[in-house]
């Protein structure tokens, strides 16, 4: 008889009873921490730094077809470019594109490319002197002749390819407004991983 009463007992949950609230609390834990990381990694991906390809070959040989950039954007909200840094920058004929090109002449500089040598012209040096551009491969040329005297919120820009790139010498200057940022870091290819260096000229 005491067999069928301990058989005819009604069925009995053994799980922990706390089981369910660690779960729900462990979930909450793990979303409070995924909007917390998007909270602080957004900003930094959209204002701070933001990824780049480089596409063409107007930077070759020290920026390549498919090398992947950082590029900086917080830097220039506390100061102007630098002649010498690498801009990436809305192309202002088209400003759905992105161009990356090299800051040469800075604003109220008169820049001035003449058998084969860019010079400058700036409060400093009136009587002008010859950019000397040791990042230029040996055999790359500046062709043409121009003179522009630049505004007050202008840069003359050229590709470190001078013999292939679209730069200030086709389109003219490139606005303050239009520059998002420099180029900061290198992540690829592997082999170049580095800090772009900075020009002293």
């Amino acid at each position: 008889m005491n067999q069928m009463q301990e058989e005819n007992k009604p069925f009995q949950d053994y799980r922990e009873p706390g089981l369910g609230r660690e779960m729900l609390a462990f979930f909450w834990e793990t979303i409070k921490i995924v909007v917390v990381s998007l909270i602080i990694i957004l900003p930094i991906r959209y204002y701070v730094v933001q990824p780049f390809f480089v596409k063409g070959a107007s930077m070759e040989s020290n920026f390549e077809d498919g090398d992947y950039i950082f590029v900086d954007e917080l830097s220039y909200g506390f100061g102007d470019p630098e002649r010498g840094d690498v801009v990436i920058f809305r192309y202002p004929l088209d400003q759905s594109q992105f161009f990356i090109k090299r800051v040469i002449g800075l604003p109220n500089e008169t820049v001035e490319i003449k058998e084969g040598k860019v010079i400058i012209y700036n409060q400093q040096n009136p009587m002008g002197f010859v950019l000397v551009e040791s990042y230029l491969d040996v055999d790359q040329e500046t062709q043409g002749t121009f003179r522009m005297k630049l505004d007050g919120n202008d840069y003359y820009v050229l590709g470190d390819n001078r013999l292939r790139s679209s730069d200030s010498r086709v389109w003219g200057a490139l606005n303050r407004s239009l520059i998002t940022g420099k180029a900061f870091i290198r992540l690829w290819p592997f082999s170049k991983v580095a800090k772009i260096p900075r020009v002293a000229y």
